[in-house]
Parts: C-alpha cells; structure tokens; sequence
C-alpha cells in the first residue's frame, strides 16, 4: 500500500496534479482496490499450501497466476469507467476519475509485479521455504475461513432477498425522479 501511494502521488506531482477532495475519494477506492488484489493474491497461495502438492515458489506462482484474471477483470472494467467519466464528466469528476486511473495503474504494478518481486526475494535470495499465514501456522483458524454452509440450499432465501431489495430500489429512484441526477 505504501509503494502504491507513493506511485499515485508521484505521477500527481510529475502531471503537477492538483489533490482535491474528489481525488481523495479516488485514493481511497484505489486503497480498497490494491487491498483487495493483495487479498486474492494471498488467499490463492494459501490454497495452494493446503492443497500440499507444491513448494513454496510453486504456490506463489500458481496463486498469481489464479488470481490474475479477477484481479484484471475488476480493475480493467474500472478503468473503462474512468475512461467514460473523464470523457463526460465536470470537472470535479474529471479529479475522480483521473486519481482512480492513475491508482488502478499503480494499483496493478504493485499487485502484479512488487509483491511478486518481493516473493522472489523471500524464496530466493532468503532461501525461505515457508511462509508462515496465521492459517497455516493455526489449523483451527484455516476451519473456520472455510466454513461449511450450502449456499445454494439456500438460494430461494436469497432470490427473495434480492427481489425485495430491488423492488425498494426501483420505488425510491422512481419517488425521487429527475431531481435525483442533479
């Protein structure tokens, strides 16, 4: 997160960008965002240890390699929207949508590449052969990350759920009319 910030920030002062407060909601999506592909990263190497059929360097290439394509999808689709927003949108939108591109970009470097490089260093030049995930050091823990519920036993429940939320929806967008696009 910090070399994601200090890439954001960086491209902001070489553009000479100015930070506004639209910007700073761009920052903070982009820190969800790079949390999130972090997240995948690590949640598929942990599979990878508990499925027990590779070493260290295995796991971490094949959990990039299954992340790669949720972790692109979502920031690409974001990407297109910022593409959208910065073509139509005031200029307030326009600091959004440019701090968000720039963050998604920094974003995807750090994910895919410095966390990968970091990786290579630990198993490499470290010579580390394992890598100590609270799950993995506490069985108990990697029980209750996996919990056993039918899910789709329960999809009826949810369908309704769903129904009902967006039904409200559409009540409230159609009560608040024309005035809610201003």
């Amino acid at each position: 997160l910090a070399a994601n910030g200090i890439c954001i920030f960086g491209v902001l002062m070489l553009i000479d960008g100015t930070f506004t407060l639209p910007g700073l909601a761009g920052i903070v999506l982009t820190i969800g965002m790079a949390v999130d592909a972090n997240v995948l990263i690590y949640e598929r190497i942990r599979e990878e240890m508990f499925a027990g059929e590779l070493d260290l360097r295995g796991c971490i290439r094949q959990g990039y390699g299954k992340a790669l394509s949720t972790i692109l999808d979502a920031n690409i689709t974001n990407l297109i929207v910022c593409l959208v927003l910065f073509q139509t949108a005031t200029t307030e939108v326009k600091g959004f949508a440019l701090t968000l591109s720039l963050g998604i970009c920094a974003t995807l470097f750090t994910a895919l590449f410095m966390t990968r490089q970091i990786f290579l260093l630990y198993t490499e030049v470290l010579g580390k052969r394992t890598l100590p995930m609270l799950p993995v050091v506490v069985p108990a823990i990697h029980h209750f990350l996996e919990p056993k519920i039918d899910w789709i036993g329960k999809r009826m429940a949810f369908w309704a759920l769903s129904l009902v939320a967006v039904v409200g929806s559409l009540v409230l967008v159609s009560g608040r009319g024309a005035d809610m696009l201003d």
